[in-house]
């Protein structure tokens, strides 16, 4: 029986030196940092994003309120820590380029039990960083580096592999043909997950039979959804002494934080953002589902969730503005490669990476966008 002979090893016999051209499905940080790695080694990368813009769960939301003002939440990761020195060493860089800055204010704990604090965060605790002027600056800064060009509003439905020299071909929904790859990185758990055809009505990208040992890793992630409400008031809640606090003893909220005190906002209001608990998320998507909910549906969550945070008597004004999103399954409940960092199939070119590789945080995720970045480098080498 013949040997299967990887495209990458047919090229590397062939004795023809050309620019790997590698495919990178999602935005978010860890694409991001994985596509500005490979650009900078002299790959050949296109960025394919669904959304209207860069940041997955780092992303910005514009809004505007019944007056025409403009408002701006980062209504996903609120901010960052980092330890490993890998990271740091990044995030040092992007402080020096301008598009990350420390987030210094103080911090504590509510406990809707007694009603009272439990503590207030000392100085000593780990820096807090955030992208400036939004948390969407990372990835956008390093969307648009040299060798990087982003495809934004460009949903992958499908990933065909060609037993031909250049493997992948990419389409979209309609089965428009998006380009043909050497490689590929996948950002996205779901792309092989039966929530890609919960969301979309659609299969999922990637065929389960070409992947079969990675396909079973990735089947059944669980997550934990979450619901953020964004609110902007016309004076500060000086009630609350602190612009970042957990909750405990809540079934309906887990986090609020003061995205107005972030350095590089707009302090013409003060804007808040709370999160939910699992719990109360769950309870909601039991009943209606992770298709689009209705405004009637996302203003009753907005309701809901603002009641809850006037009964910690730390708010007695209303907001001008209130609105609520979902995030379904953005927040990874299991680690399913934390020595190897990513998912790699050598006779693919395919990685598979997120924070749902290594740790369910922003480091985390940047430290699997490295790893996926380093295996297509390997590969890249031989060509």
């Amino acid at each position: 029986m013949a040997a299967t002979i990887s495209p990458a090893i047919r090229k590397q016999m062939s004795g023809v030196s050309v620019a790997m051209k590698v495919a990178v499905i999602g935005s978010g940080i860890s694409g991001a940092v994985c596509a500005s790695t490979l650009a900078r080694n002299g790959v050949s990368v296109t960025i394919f994003e669904s959304g209207r813009g860069p940041g997955g769960r780092m992303s910005q939301r514009r809004e505007i309120s019944e007056d025409g003002k403009e408002l701006m939440f980062d209504h996903g990761a609120p901010f960052f820590c980092v330890s490993n020195s890998d990271a740091m060493a990044l995030v040092h860089e992007w402080e020096s380029r301008g598009f990350v800055s420390e987030w210094k204010q103080v911090f504590g704990s509510f406990d809707f039990a007694s009603n009272k604090f439990l503590g207030i965060q000392q100085e000593g605790d780990a820096k807090k960083y955030v992208g400036v002027p939004g948390m969407n600056a990372i990835s956008k800064a390093l969307c648009h580096e040299s060798g990087v060009e982003s495809m934004f509003g460009t949903g992958i439905a499908k990933l065909e592999w060609l037993e031909e020299e250049i493997p992948w071909l990419l389409k979209d929904s309609k089965g428009e043909n998006l380009g043909r790859f050497d490689g590929v990185v996948a950002s996205d758990k779901n792309i092989v997950s039966p929530r890609f055809t919960q969301v979309t009505g659609l299969p999922p990208p990637l065929d389960l039979s070409l992947v079969p040992e990675l396909a079973t890793k990735l089947q059944n992630i669980p997550v934990l959804p979450c619901f953020s409400l964004m609110l902007a008031f016309k004076e500060p809640l000086s009630s609350i002494p602190v612009k970042g606090l957990s909750f405990k003893n809540s079934e309906i909220l887990s986090w609020a934080h003061s995205d107005s005190t972030k350095p590089g906002r707009s302090t013409d209001s003060e804007r808040w953002i709370l999160h939910s608990t699992p719990d109360y998320a769950n309870s909601v998507i039991a009943k209606t589902g992770l298709q689009k909910l209705s405004n009637e549906t996302l203003n009753k969550i907005s309701e809901e969730m603002f009641k809850e945070f006037q009964c910690s008597g730390l708010v007695s004004s209303l907001p001008f503005f209130m609105k609520a999103h979902r995030w379904g399954s953005a927040f990874p409940a299991k680690s399913i490669a934390v020595e190897e960092r990513c998912l790699w199939d050598r006779n693919r070119n395919l990685a598979i990476c997120g924070d749902f590789c290594v740790s369910p945080n922003v480091e985390g995720a940047i430290l699997s966008g490295l790893a996926a970045a380093s295996k297509l480098l390997q590969t890249s080498s031989c060509l």
